[in-house]
């Protein structure tokens, strides 16, 4: 789960590449760096991300079994929320119970 900004949007091949910059992180399994690509396995952009808004992301690192492919996955149904004071206290508040 991480706290996102959008900075581009763009489809490539089947699926829709997002290049995000990570402006905070909660209960994190894997390593992040400022600037992540997130990839979402459709070109409808299903869940719709704006460039410039800003997200709270739960997303899944994606290694192949070549280990040749190393991605941030986001999934349609995955949580994409809108980042505000609000939710983002709420994440916090469930990290702790989680």
């Amino acid at each position: 789960v991480f706290h996102g900004r959008i900075l581009a949007r763009r489809v490539v091949g089947q699926e829709t590449r997002y290049e995000v910059e990570v402006k905070g992180r909660h209960r994190q399994r894997f390593p992040l760096v400022s600037r992540e690509y997130l990839w979402v396995p459709n070109t409808c952009g299903c869940p719709a991300l704006r460039e410039g808004a800003e997200y709270l992301l739960m997303a899944r690192r994606h290694v192949n079994h070549e280990h040749t492919l190393n991605r941030i996955l986001l999934q349609d149904d995955g949580y994409a929320r809108p980042w505000t004071p609000r939710e983002e206290r709420l994440v916090r508040e469930a990290a702790r119970h989680c």
